[in-house]
C-alpha cells in the first residue's frame, strides 16, 4: 500500500511564504511524476506545479515566479516553496504522484490535502 502525506500548510499573511512537503511511503518501487494541485472553495481542483523524475518542471501561470517545486528522489519527497503569497492562493493543497508499487503496477496517488490560508 502506498501513502502520500502532506505537511506544512497553515495561515500566512499576504506577501509571506510557506513550504509544503509531501512524502511517499509504503510499497514504493519507483516514482515518475510528482506534483501539487489545489482546490479553493467552490472551484475545481487545479494543477499548481509538477516535476518529473528527471527534474522537468511545469507551473500554472499564476504561480510562475512565486512558487518553486523541487524533489528529493532519495527521500521520495516533493516540496513546494511558496513566496509572495496572495489571498487567491488560499486553498486545500493536494500532493499527487505517479508511483510504481510492489504489485507491480503504475498508479496515480493522492494525499489527503493540507489547508493553506492567505490573509489580506
Amino acid at each position: 500500500q502506498v501513502q502520500l502525506v502532506e505537511s506544512g500548510g497553515g495561515l500566512v499573511q499576504a506577501g509571506g511564504s510557506l513550504k509544503l512537503s509531501c512524502v511517499a511511503s509504503g510499497s514504493v518501487r519507483g516514482i515518475n511524476r510528482m506534483g501539487w494541485y489545489r482546490q479553493a472553495p467552490g472551484k475545481q481542483r487545479e494543477l499548481v506545479a509538477t516535476t518529473t523524475s528527471s527534474g522537468t518542471t511545469n507551473y500554472e501561470d499564476s504561480v510562475k515566479g512565486r512558487f518553486t517545486i523541487s524533489r528529493d528522489n532519495a527521500k521520495n519527497t516533493v516540496y513546494l516553496q511558496m513566496n509572495n503569497m496572495e489571498p487567491e492562493d488560499t486553498a486545500v493543497y493536494y500532493c499527487n504522484a505517479y508511483i510504481l508499487s510492489r504489485s507491480p503496477m503504475w498508479s496515480d496517488y493522492w494525499g489527503r490535502g493540507t489547508q493553506v490560508t492567505v490573509s489580506s
